[in-house]
């Protein structure tokens, strides 16, 4: 299976959340997809349903294919602490995600592209692995020859998102990666619980 490259609206509107970002249509029709709209008599979920709909909203949040976000649930039981949270940190400390966060790229797809495409350094080399695990002190920083960038650029210059877990010089255009963030101060609305039962079924 490929990469979802379909339109995001439609999937924004299944989780009745704009998940990939600012979305004009969203905001017009922020009910589920389908033939009847906002008309349909919509049954009560079962408790899988419910489960299942809150991993896909995870995986579509952080583009991220089922095989690989099985692994780092592997890794998330496997470490210390509460596993939902130890997820959702992984999923965090992508190359792809922090690039996203810093506002090098204004979503996750762009920065998933800005990595592949090798305009992303980390501590002074250049990283090309979109999943590549960032850990405290590293430094995310664009690539000599990428600063000019029209769509970099122009990024930076409308992002205003700050957290406490990351820093970012616009002037040098690096920032580093301070710490793992506490589950407090990751943003995104996903109930890591639902997906700790699904998997441990």
């Amino acid at each position: 299976m490929a990469r979802y490259t379909g339109p995001k609206t439609k999937i924004a509107r299944k989780f009745g959340q704009a998940i990939f970002g600012d979305d004009k249509n969203f905001e017009k029709r922020n009910y589920p997809p389908g033939q009847h709209g906002n008309n349909r008599r919509r049954g009560k979920k079962s408790e899988y349903a419910i489960q299942l709909m809150e991993k896909q909203k995870a995986k579509y949040t952080y583009g991220v294919l089922e095989k690989q976000f099985r692994n780092m649930f592997k890794r998330a039981t496997a470490a210390q602490g509460i596993t939902g949270e130890v997820l959702l940190q992984l999923c965090e400390s992508r190359l792809d995600n922090v690039v996203f966060r810093m506002g090098i790229s204004p979503t996750r797809s762009g920065a998933r592209q800005l990595v592949s495409h090798r305009h992303i350094t980390v501590n002074g080399e250049k990283v090309n692995i979109p999943s590549y695990q960032l850990k405290a002190g590293d430094v995310v920083g664009v690539r000599e020859k990428s600063k000019s960038l029209e769509a970099i650029q122009n990024s930076l210059s409308n992002s205003s998102n700050v957290y406490e877990w990351i820093t970012w010089n616009n002037d040098t255009m690096n920032g580093t990666y301070v710490a793992v963030p506490a589950r407090i101060q990751i943003p995104e609305q996903i109930n890591e619980q639902f997906i700790v039962e699904l998997y441990s079924k």
